[in-house]
This record gives C-alpha cells, structure tokens and sequence, in this order.
C-alpha cells in the first residue's frame, strides 16, 4: 500500500496556501509527492490526471481525482472551472525519459497544451501558478548558471520546456499572469521511478550490490524531493507582482559526482564489493558538469535545500523496508508507458447523420477494449444534412475526433485518401459511415494486424439484401477476377486495416480516377481475409444504384484489366479471319455457280449491323481508357478539404491533394 510520503514541510504554510489546489500531472513522481503531502492537511485539494490516476496515487478516492486532457483547449476549460481553483501547480511533461522520443508530444506537451493551459487559467482569478521548469533548459550551459545565463539547449526536450518558461515570464511582466518557474536540478525520493538512478541505487544497494554507473567525473545536483515540495509552497505563498513571470534554480548548489555518489553509498550502506564505473551508457543530451546555483531562490524565496545527500539516500531505503513500498512501485514509468500502436479509423460519410455518433461510441468502445491509442477521422464528403455540425461536437468533447469537411462530393475513395494522409496511426482502418462495416470487427482485424499481416480486409461471407442484388454484386467479382490482371480477393470491399508502410505506398499513387480495393491488391505486402456478416443499412436508402454499381464496374475494370482491348483484338482478328473465308466462298461460288450466289440486301444489312456495332463497342471501350487517361492528364486536385476540425474548433485550411 502506498501511503503519504515524507515531506518536511510547515503543514502551517501548506494552510496558509489558497485554495482550492489543483496539482496538475500529479499522477507523476514530483506532483504526486507533493499531493500526498497537501492533501494530508487539506480537504480541498485535487490531482489532475490525463486518464488513469496510476500506480501513485491508487489509493486516493476519485472525488479527489480531475481527469483533465492537456490536449484538449476545451477539456481543460471545463475541468478546472468544475473545481475553480486559485492556487495550481503544474507538473504535466513529457520527453525527461530517454525512451520518451515522439518529438511532437514532446512540444504538444511541454508548449502547445501548456499554452492553452496558461491562456485559459489567465481569464481566471487565480493567486499563484507554480510551473515545473528543469534544469535541461541551460542546455550546454550546465555549469552552476543564473537564471540570467545564456540557454544553449541540446534536445528537443529543453527546448519546449525552455520556451515555456519564457512564455510564462512574457505573460507575468506583460499581464500579470501570477506564475513563477522552478528549474528543478536532479530530484530524487520515495515514488521515484526504478528506471531512475537514485532509486535503482538504493534498491541494489539494500541487497549489498552497485548498479551500472556512467564515467565517474559525470557530476549532478541531487535534490532531495521534501525541499523541491517546500520549493513549490514557498514559492506558492511568496508570490507577488514582482515575482511574476520569474524564474527559479530548485537545487542544493552542491556538486556530486558519480564517484562521490558511489563512495557515500558504499559507506552508507556498508556494501563491500567496489563499484564499476563506465558500463553504463549516458543520455543523448547528458553532460559532465551540471550543477545548480540557487543564490537567487536563496535570497527571494528564502528557500534552501536542507536534506543532505547522505540523509536522502537513508530516508529513500527506510521508505523501501517499510510498509509503504508496494511491490507494484516496481512498474516503472518505462512499463507503465511502453509505447501502443496506434490505429487510425477513417470513415467515409455521406447523409450519415444518424450513424455518426453510434460509429464514434461503437468505435471507442472497441479501441478502448483493445487498450489500444486510437484517433477517429469523420471524413464529411459534402454531406447534405448535419453531418459536419456532429462532428464538430463529438470532437470538442473527445480530441481523438477529427472532421474533414471537403469542398464538394468528391466521393468514398477520395474521402479515405483525404484520412489517410493527415492520419497519425501506425495502421488505419477505413470504414463506411453507414454502419454496414462493423466496427466489432475491428478486434479481428488487430489480431491478425498483430500477428504480423500488413494488409487485413474484410470479406462479405453474407449479405443482408435482397438476392438478386447479392448475386449481382457476386457476378461482378467473379467477372473481375476472371478480367483482372491482379488477383483481387472477391467480396472483399474497402473495409480492411492497412499497416502505416502500406499506407504510404498508397499515398505515392497519384491517380484521380482511384479503386481502393485494387490499389489494395497491387501494392502487395503480407495480406489477409477475415470472413464477416454485412448487414443492412441501419438509416435511410443506400446511395448506391444499378447505374452507380455500373460505374463501380467499369472504375474496377478498366483501372485493373486490359481484358476489353485485347476482347477487341481478338474479335477482330477473328472477323478478319471469318470475312476472308466468306471472301473466297463468294469468289469461288461466283466462278462455279453463277447462280447460287446470294443476293439483294438482306446479307449486307446483316454484315454492316454485325460490324457497325462491334466499332461502336470498339469506340465505347477505347473512349472509356480515353476517358480515363484525360482524367489523369489534366492534373487536377483529386479532393479539395474546405476545413478540418481539432478539439472542437475548425480551422479553415483548404488543402487539396
């Protein structure tokens, strides 16, 4: 059982703080600490957490717990103003980790989110927002700096988080935004993470043995987890206009390197055998020298680290014996946050009005039992009812909504190629809007996904129509594979899941004229069938027709088969060959009998109607390759977007492709 951590601090000043309090990222090592700690003498303070609460904090009662979705403008409004608090401290980052490596959460994280956050608290009557900066931001310039030095950052990480902290400064000097940063040097204590050197130390340690060490000059400012919490209040209580926008070393100013660390361990924890240095490999961005001068936090904030390394690394141990040591503390943030596939779900919608929400909730219902990251693109393809007004909501609400609304009705393949090139899935699933593919299928689908296919489309074992219309469908992909010069899997419609290298590929065909489901075929890979029931459409009248599946027929034909040319070439030579005959008959008829020759028109109306109608087919067939190629030729955009919508919000970007 995880209990309530130990951090020294005044529960007085911790009174004194106003409140509501909202611990932002509390579900992570430094936010969850200090919430343990204020929530000890306070009723009225919250942790806000993206999803799960976590291991941290399992056991805080829910009415404590806000689920607050950084990425989401909207979600964050609505949450905060649900409890209105006035004194926030914000922990929420990402990319400290070494295998936190996604570049783009790593600023949507640290600068796009927390912008939104800052804009949004800013309407806001608040006291004080306390903002977890780091130490990373110095970058090279690691050396015991001011907070005036000059930043040279060395990753994508110190870079958001430096770029944050000038924002808040702007908007304390400029609006007298209440918020203050603390760069925090390297924080370590109960709740750590056992990827993490300190704790991965003290638990080796106990069992009498060392852990991997980088080069023993590296040198760091260990900062025991108690005084970064009593950072964090004093910060909270001291603030005033001129502190506004300013920023704060958090560390103890004294340089510890590895060997140092090595040596009070050894003694500490009385281990006999000599530490090994340089069997472990350093960070990217790590640097030998990188140590704090807290001078300023010292003198504004009349705050001084005041735990010594040798008494943190004791307090860190006593914490591991006891009680409080839950073996699920074993679960580092590394497993904890082992990177899922994503699946993108494309769906094509055209007077689907009353099947888009039963698609989102069926959907995310599957995706969340998958345990699976997922976004979902409502493609609205000119749509003539509510179609783009739906999305919109059901994306301010769910910022795994995306809408694409297209200029006009460029039709379903082009709406799945207009998804698939703003999706961000390692797979994308396309679908029909009106239901008929169930998107229960999609479990089937990952399964296979998982096992290694590339390619997994569906295939209709079953339809529910009528069965004339069934056997024509079934006519047509019997006809198609006999015309095909590709093996194009029969029953099989554009309902199928496509891995991201598939998808790429498919974007590189530049055709206007496109048939998804023979494109599908060509570009090969590891491919699948799953077998299922495609039921009737659950509203309105299908927006197919006898004269539209003629079109389908000849768009699959004629991109996929040369059969009608060669149909041509063969009947002519084969009229060549018979009017030769009948040529040499009539000569031959004429020299020996005179008489028996026919005669009158009957024969020749019978033979200009024969090859009259075999030019004007002849004429059709090659005007329909034309017809294409002039399609092609033109270079015209193959879809236009008129807009896009993102967390609620549509954003008028006119893209075509």
């Amino acid at each position: 059982m995880i209990e309530k951590t130990d951090a020294d601090i005044d529960n007085s000043s911790v009174l004194q703080l106003k409140g509501p309090i909202l611990v932002l990222g509390a579900s992570g090592f430094v936010g969850a600490n200090l919430f343990h700690f204020l929530n000890q003498f306070r009723n009225d303070v919250f942790a806000g957490v993206p999803q799960d609460k976590g291991w941290r904090l399992q056991e805080i009662d829910d009415s404590k717990i806000v689920k607050i979705d950084i990425g989401n403008p909207n979600s964050i409004g609505e949450s905060i103003k649900s409890i209105n608090p006035k004194t926030i401290f914000n922990f929420i980052a990402y990319g400290a980790y070494s295998f936190e490596e996604d570049q783009n959460k790593i600023y949507k994280t640290n600068l796009e989110a927390t912008i939104n956050l800052i804009n949004i608290l800013n309407e806001l009557n608040i006291s004080a927002f306390i903002h977890a900066g780091s130490s990373s931001e110095y970058g090279l310039n690691s050396n015991e700096p001011l907070e005036n030095a000059e930043c040279i950052p060395n990753s994508d990480y110190s870079i958001s988080k430096l770029a944050i902290t000038n924002y808040i400064n702007m908007m304390g000097k400029k609006f007298n935004f209440p918020g203050i940063s603390l760069r925090l040097y390297s924080v370590y204590g109960p709740l750590e993470d056992e990827s993490r050197l300190m704790p991965n130390l003290v638990k080796l340690a106990l069992e009498k043995k060392f852990p991997n060490f980088v080069n023993k000059e590296v040198s760091r400012d260990f900062v025991y987890i108690s005084d970064v919490c009593n950072a964090f209040v004093t910060a909270a209580l001291k603030i005033n206009k001129d502190l506004y926008g300013e920023t704060f070393n958090i560390g103890t100013g004294n340089k510890t390197t590895i060997e140092d660390l090595a040596i009070i361990s050894k003694k500490l924890f009385k281990i006999e055998k000599d530490p090994e240095f340089g069997n472990m490999q350093k960070r990217k961005w790590d640097l030998t020298d990188w140590y704090s001068n807290p001078a300023k936090a010292n003198e504004i904030l009349e705050w001084k680290a005041s735990i010594p390394i040798e008494e943190g690394l004791k307090k860190m141990s006593e914490w591991m014996k006891s009680n409080k040591y839950n073996r699920k503390v074993k679960k580092t943030k590394e497993n904890l946050e082992k990177p899922t596939k994503k699946i993108s779900a494309i769906i094509a919608c055209y007077k689907d009005e009353k099947s888009i929400p039963i698609m989102y909730k069926e959907l995310s219902s599957v995706f969340k039992k998958l345990k699976i990251e997922y976004e979902i693109i409502f493609v609205n393809d000119c749509s003539p009812d509510h179609s783009k007004e739906l999305i919109l909501k059901i994306s301010k609400n769910d910022p795994r909504v995306v809408g694409i609304n297209h200029s006009r009705n460029f039709g379903s393949q082009m709406a799945f190629v207009s998804g698939m090139e703003i999706a961000k899935g390692d797979s994308v699933v396309l679908l029909d809007g009106d239901l008929q593919d169930p998107p229960k299928i999609i479990e089937k689908f990952y399964e296979k996904w998982e096992e290694g296919y590339d390619v997994v489309y569906g295939v209709r074992a079953k339809r529910e129509m009528k069965r004339i219309v069934e056997f024509q469908y079934k006519m047509f992909y019997k006809v198609f594979s006999k015309f095909s010069y590709l093996d194009i899997p029969r029953d099989a419609g554009d309902f199928s899941l496509l891995d991201k290298k598939v998808v790429k590929v498919i974007l590189n065909f530049q055709e206007k004229d496109l048939f998804l489901r023979g494109i599908r075929a060509y570009v090969g890979f590891n491919q699948v069938g799953v077998e299922y029931f495609r039921p009737e459409r659950r509203f309105g009248k299908s927006t197919n027709n006898f004269f539209k599946n003629i079109d389908w027929a000849k768009k699959g034909i004629f991109s996929f088969s040369n059969s009608p040319l060669a149909f041509l070439t063969a009947s002519g030579l084969i009229l060549l060959i018979i009017s030769f005959i009948l040529i040499m008959t009539f000569i031959i008829l004429r020299i020996i009998y005179p008489d028996i020759a026919p005669e009158g028109a009957t024969t020749i109306l019978v033979s200009i109607f024969t090859f009259g109608a075999l030019n004007i087919l002849a004429i059709g067939i090659v005007g329909e390759y034309i017809g294409k190629i002039l399609i092609e030729v033109k270079q015209r955009p193959r879809l236009i977007r008129e807009s896009i919508i993102r967390n609620g919000i549509i954003k008028n970007e006119n893209n075509i492709s």
